[in-house]
């Protein structure tokens, strides 16, 4: 079978899977992480034309902290230790705004069982989600963490441990988890991942810096 049309196989069979009531935005891209087609749809959702979209990298696409979070799928699929996975991410739109959502990577095998790509799908949050988030939020300048909160949330969006942030800030590992475990009540996120996503949909770290930080107009 072609490599275009195992491609599109791939894409007919996932889009499938898909649930109906969330938009969803397709892209395949090589073993080097580099995008090989893109529906308009995928590319408008990052801001950019098709033609400007492939060849990209598609980590350009995301937030910086992509490559700490889902490298290691990645290398998973590309040594066929999994067929496919699902990650939370942050995306980079037009004039710097960002956006949450999931990330689905699918490995596609050509004829001799190798892997020839794989497709990503991109799900953005939901309508609802963002309104949960203003409810949670209110104003979205609201100063909604301390000093130390703001410290631990900078850690984790950079991939920081538990020991390693307890040893940074002076903490016992069960006051890092404490503090952790207030933000994610206070943003209904169900886990660490969600919890820097939803950070970065409501503007809190900065974008394009390394390691990001929390803005100062929402510490106490």
């Amino acid at each position: 079978m072609p490599h275009q049309a195992v491609v599109l196989r791939h894409t007919q069979e996932s889009r499938a899977l898909a649930p109906s009531n969330r938009r969803l935005y397709t892209a395949h891209i090589d073993p080097h992480m580099h995008i090989v087609a893109a529906e308009p749809d995928f590319s408008r959702q990052f801001g950019r034309t098709s033609a400007d979209t492939c060849g990209r990298n598609l980590y350009e696409l995301l937030h910086p902290s992509a490559p700490s979070v889902l490298n290691r799928h990645f290398t998973r699929l590309a040594e066929g230790r999994s067929s496919r996975f699902a990650e939370r991410m942050v995306g980079l739109g037009t004039a710097g705004r960002v956006f949450s959502g999931e990330l689905t990577g699918i490995a596609v095998q050509n004829t001799t069982g190798n892997l020839a790509g794989i497709v990503v799908q991109v799900r953005p949050d939901t309508e609802a989600d963002s309104t949960d988030l203003r409810d949670v939020a209110g104003h979205p300048r609201e100063r909604l963490l301390s000093k130390l909160d703001a410290q631990v949330l900078e850690g984790i969006a950079a991939g920081a441990s538990t020991v390693q942030l307890a040893a940074r800030l002076y903490l016992s590992r069960q006051g890092v988890e404490y503090h952790v475990g207030l933000m994610l009540r206070k943003l209904k996120a169900p886990n660490r991942a969600a919890l820097v996503a939803r950070a970065h949909s409501m503007g809190m770290l900065t974008v394009g810096q390394w390691p990001p930080r929390v803005l100062p107009e929402f510490i106490k």
